[in-house]
């Protein structure tokens, strides 16, 4: 499986990408939150690290840490406007 970037998404990293020219690609996972389970975090990635996935997509690479791969693998990213808000969806 992957992870996968739906096409707002995708136009959202690449953005990202060329105002941030040190970053790699994203990275995406999870972190534990207590008593509430995991959240999902989506951010730059600075560097790759040891035990990482990398999946590719249109020249953008997603990197997920070992620890997360089980729990996001099959995820779709989605990237949303609704008015002044604009949030990535998992």
């Amino acid at each position: 499986m992957a992870v996968t970037l739906a096409p707002a998404a995708l136009a959202r990293v690449q953005r990202y990408l060329v105002e941030a020219p040190d970053a790699i690609g994203l990275r995406f996972g999870v972190t534990r939150t207590g008593c509430s389970g995991w959240q999902h975090f989506a951010d730059l990635a600075k560097d790759q690290r040891e035990g990482d996935t990398v999946f590719e997509q249109d020249g953008v690479r997603i990197y997920v840490d070992a620890e997360s791969l089980e729990l996001v693998d099959g995820t779709r990213i989605d990237f949303l406007k609704q008015g002044l808000n604009e949030q990535f969806v998992f």
